[in-house]
């Protein structure tokens, strides 16, 4: 099958939409036939401006309304959307844009005093388009709304290649300067595909948008206009919020982080709001404490899916179905939930030793990946391409184990490994241990310098409310559990887990807090 492109893909879902709405945003309500003419109208002002297939857009932007429609047009376009996560350092914008050469950035009023800060730096960017803008802008900065009214709407998409980029997506840069991963339209189509089947996207879905639409969020806009559903868009995450939108809205599916299911589970507003309508809860991003997940079954209902991926594949290797979350074993159960289930339906995966070999059942190795959704390389960087593709396959960094019965389960990042006097010890399986201990709310496992084995193990804990627990306890607590080796030899409590801007635990700084100024070579 040739895949279609983006603009295809949109083109699509609003043929028939007519006069349904699409997309809720607060007050704001789009319709599929907004929705076009909004695209086709953007697509008139690029085509006046000289933008055009092949350029590349900057989104710096919240979620709202408005990003649907831009990613729409720049893809009829034929031009690349940059995305920028609003949580990030403009530092890291400034550096993100002129690496990719970005001509245009699309940004939020909300947003225009970092712009402002930006503009000496910036080298490459020829036009400014302010979404929401009711002041006075910069001298040659663009009013979105004006360009809308200003300009005839142009139907037909730009005709390219589905090989050619569709956007470019940094990676957090976690581990130094972040890469951009260009993902063609190619990949889009299949990703979209595979969600659809994989995540059960269902005709007609009230889709809570809550995480940034600029990561993966954003992946999930096109699965839902293709079943004629409604994009309900929050421009932040609040648990009250969120609780309240699915009770207003009778929402019936979100896309959470593990830290999001956590704040909803201790809300004490919790139990007011009907949650009746909601079917399907997609998770991911991070591992999930596997006793809060236990307990959001318990609260929820079985309306979980999970999913592993990463930027290089979006958005899902292996998904976790709702059903597969049921088990009435609770040894197998405990296994089940801790595992990322299943390759998705496209995808193979094997798990391979140092030297490229795959590992017996039950071992651990790293997994790589074959699907047609990969990306098609780092930008400008094709020593971490060919580091990352080989002969087709994806190398992801990631540690895992399969079971039996095809469950594979996240050991870990590879880079995130502790190697104590010669033993591998995995953080995630120290963390799960952690999170079974009543006291203990969030955990988090790294390893820290040791004069005699190189490193040690040291966790980060925050205790439940009324709770109380000891260094020594904790230690104990995992050492009955997973042995001396695995046991954390220091605890350390803290108010707060340092988080990424997606909700990833930040290892990078915890570690920077132990190691200082050390190459960190064991």
């Amino acid at each position: 099958m040739t895949p279609l492109t983006v603009a295809q893909l949109y083109d699509r879902a609003v043929l028939h939409g007519g006069e349904r709405i699409a997309i809720s945003d607060g007050g704001q309500q789009v319709s599929y036939a907004q929705l076009a003419d909004q695209a086709a109208r953007l697509v008139g002002a690029l085509t006046a401006l000289g933008v055009g297939r092949g350029d590349r857009i900057a989104f710096l932007m919240a979620n709202c309304a408005e990003y649907v429609a831009c990613e729409y047009a720049v893809a009829k376009a034929g031009a690349t959307r940059v995305p920028l996560a609003v949580l990030l350092g403009n530092d890291d914008h400034i550096y993100m844009m002129n690496f990719a050469r970005c001509k245009v950035l699309v940004y939020h009023a909300k947003l225009a005093a970092r712009v402002a800060q930006m503009l000496p730096e910036l080298q490459t960017i020829e036009h400014f388009i302010c979404i929401g803008a009711a002041g006075e802008l910069p001298a040659g900065h663009l009013r979105l709304d004006a360009l809308l009214a200003a300009y005839q709407p142009v139907r037909e998409s730009v005709a390219i290649d589905p090989e050619e980029i569709a956007g470019i997506y940094f990676t957090g840069g976690t581990t130094g300067r972040p890469k951009g991963v260009m993902l063609s339209h190619r990949s889009w189509f299949h990703t979209y595909w595979m969600e659809t089947l994989d995540f059960a996207i269902a005709p007609r879905e009230a889709f809570v948008f809550t995480t940034p639409m600029t990561h993966a969020g954003g992946c999930l806009i096109l699965p839902v206009l293709l079943r004629q559903g409604r994009c309900i868009v929050l421009d932040h995450f609040e648990p009250g919020l969120l609780l309240a939108t699915i009770a207003r809205e009778r929402a019936t599916a979100t896309l959470l982080v593990p830290t999001m299911i956590y704040l909803l589970l201790d809300h004490p507003d919790l139990e007011k709001h009907d949650l009746s309508s909601l079917r399907n809860v997609l998770y991911g991003a991070s591992a999930i404490a596997p006793e809060r997940l236990k307990q959001a079954l318990q609260v929820f209902g079985p309306i979980f899916t999970q999913f592993f991926g990463q930027t290089e594949a979006p958005m899902a290797l292996t998904a976790l179905q709702r059903e597969d979350h049921l088990v009435g074993d609770p040894q197998r159960e405990l296994e089940v939930l801790t595992s990322a289930g299943r390759p998705t339906y496209p995808t193979a995966i094997r798990l391979v030793d140092e030297q490229g070999n795959e590992v017996p059942a039950g071992e651990a190795g790293e997994v790589i990946a074959l699907a047609p959704n990969v990306m098609s390389g780092y930008l400008d960087n094709p020593e971490a391409t060919a580091a990352t593709l080989k002969d087709g396959w994806l190398y992801t960094g990631d540690i895992a184990r399969r079971d039996a019965e095809g469950l594979i389960t996240i050991v870990d990042r590879k880079r995130d490994m502790i190697v104590s006097g010669g033993f591998n010890i995995f953080p995630r399986e120290v963390e799960d241990a952690l999170f079974e201990h009543e006291a203990v709310k969030q955990a988090a496992v790294i390893g820290v310098p040791h004069d005699k084995w190189g490193e040690e193990v040291k966790a980060l804990v925050v205790l439940r409310e009324g709770k109380a627990a000891t260094e020594q306890q904790l230690i104990e607590f995992v050492k009955q559990k997973k042995g001396s080796l695995m046991a954390p030899k220091s605890v350390d409590f803290v108010a707060a887990i340092p988080l990424t801007n997606l909700g990833k635990l930040d290892k990078k700084a915890m570690r920077a807090t132990y190691w200082g100024g050390r190459k960190r070579n064991v």
